[in-house]
């Protein structure tokens, strides 16, 4: 059984064929992020198979999750702490015509949001999908008004299924981490309510006044410095990546909350040191539940909150390796079946990457079948070795194929080279089984 079916093995859609085609769809997609459907189809007959499935209304996308959601739940109960990360990102279908999407971030785009729950170790590995909101915008009405659900209650519900997860397992402390948009008095109330089951640590955009008429960030800046940390920033947007020197400081606050109540919050403050000319200082306040004293304790949070970018890169490779807004469907409820599939692949990309950096000893067959990994070999002009190489062997194979240099100072791959080196593989492995196949005797 494959990687697909190992993930989907516990998937009922009702129907066993039903159960089939996904996984069968979830492999195709897999193989062939960036081509579109009908592309990444071998033939017309499994093309249709796949829009069949996707225009099916007994099929749900929570269902095509769900085994999903089963497989990360045992990969996160491996591990003593698990971060929880939480943000939104929009899907731009402008000019499309598919049934049920609203305005985006103009009136006149059309799109939809997702916002999933994406479970990573403290060491970055992913561990997938857990939860998801996706939605269409109803138009602003005569007044300016928008009808339907407010939409900062999915930060809430957020919250509230994490801390249903983190009742199943007790072993493991999860932290619920989420960017500006979080910064809610309602959602730290409400983990209170639950007597807090799961962390929070949110990344905070209110400077509050605090019940004796001071405000929070300078409240917290005018004590005593705690010390300070360094790390590197990766590169990003255009720029390059750079060492970043920060001082901190922290101190427990109580956040006013309706009339004369209060919830009693940590209040990090990190702020970098002779940044690089023309560089915009990488400044973050935080809050959180827990308590940080030492200098360690805060230096543990800025990681865990560092770990934050893990979900844009999972919304970077959704979005331009699986090239999920090309996509041609009639409905919305199609895309959200389709969205379904591909959070799998993108995850699925994501954790090779990181094991690939983290764990580049592990032996490839864990994640590659032998026609795989004997494919990367071939295409690189190489012979295969008798007994399985190791997973950073397999993966700067495949990422030369999708244009990694491979150069001594090149580092490690990005999710871009592997996955249009996973398309390479997956064409020639296709090649292989069928000489194997057409071979006489």
């Amino acid at each position: 059984m494959g990687w697909a079916g190992e993930e989907l093995k516990e998937v009922d859609l009702g129907d066993r064929r039903l159960n089939k085609r996904a996984i069968t769809l979830l492999d195709t997609l897999a193989a062939k992020p960036t081509l579109s459907i009908p592309s990444a189809c071998s033939g017309w007959s499994e093309t249709i198979a796949a829009y069949r499935f996707l225009d099916n209304d007994a099929v749900t996308w929570e269902g095509i999750l769900r085994p999903h959601w089963s497989c990360s739940r045992t990969r996160i109960a491996c591990h003593k702490v698990v971060l929880m990360l939480q943000d939104t990102t929009e899907l731009d279908f402008n000019g499309q015509s598919i049934d049920g999407l609203g305005p985006l971030s103009y009136e006149a785009q059309r799109g939809l949001y997702v916002h999933p729950t994406y479970a990573v170790s403290t060491d970055r590995e992913p561990l997938g999908v857990l939860d998801a909101w996706m939605w269409a915008r109803e138009p602003k009405d005569a007044n300016g008004q928008r009808p339907g659900i407010k939409e900062s209650t999915r930060w809430v519900e957020g919250y509230e299924r994490v801390a249903e997860l983190a009742a199943e397992l007790p072993d493991t402390r999860l932290v619920y981490v989420a960017d500006r948009e979080s910064d809610m008095i309602e959602l730290m109330a409400r983990a209170g309510e639950l007597e807090t089951p799961a962390d929070w640590l949110l990344r905070a955009q209110h400077d509050r006044a605090l019940p004796d008429g001071q405000k929070l960030w300078q409240t917290v800046t005018s004590g005593e410095e705690l010390g300070g940390i360094s790390f590197t920033l990766p590169a990003r947007h255009g720029q390059k990546a750079r060492v970043v020197r920060q001082q901190l400081w922290a101190r427990v606050v109580d956040l006013p909350h309706g009339k004369n109540k209060t919830i009693r919050a940590t209040c990090v403050v990190a702020k970098e040191i002779d940044p690089p000319a023309g560089s915009t200082p990488v400044e973050w306040r935080l809050l959180t539940n827990r308590t940080a004293e030492t200098l360690a304790e805060v230096a543990e949070l800025i990681d865990w909150y560092r770990a934050r970018w893990e979900i844009e890169i999972l919304f970077h490779i959704l979005k331009n390796g699986c090239r999920i807004e090309s996509l041609q469907l009639r409905t919305i409820d199609g895309l959200q079946r389709a969205i379904a599939l591909y959070l799998i692949v993108s995850w699925r990309i994501a954790m090779l990457m990181r094991f690939g950096r983290t764990c580049p000893d592990l032996p490839a067959d864990l994640f590659f079948d032998q026609d795989e990994w004997h494919a990367a070999y071939l295409l690189n002009k190489k012979k295969p070795p008798a007994d399985p190489p190791t997973l950073n062997q397999v993966l700067r194979l495949v990422a030369m194929l999708g244009g990694f240099l491979a150069r001594k100072g090149d580092g490690e791959p990005g999710v871009k080279t592997i996955w249009i080196g996973l398309q390479r593989v997956m064409d020639c492995v296709v090649g292989l089984q069928f000489m194997r196949e057409a071979a006489p005797g």
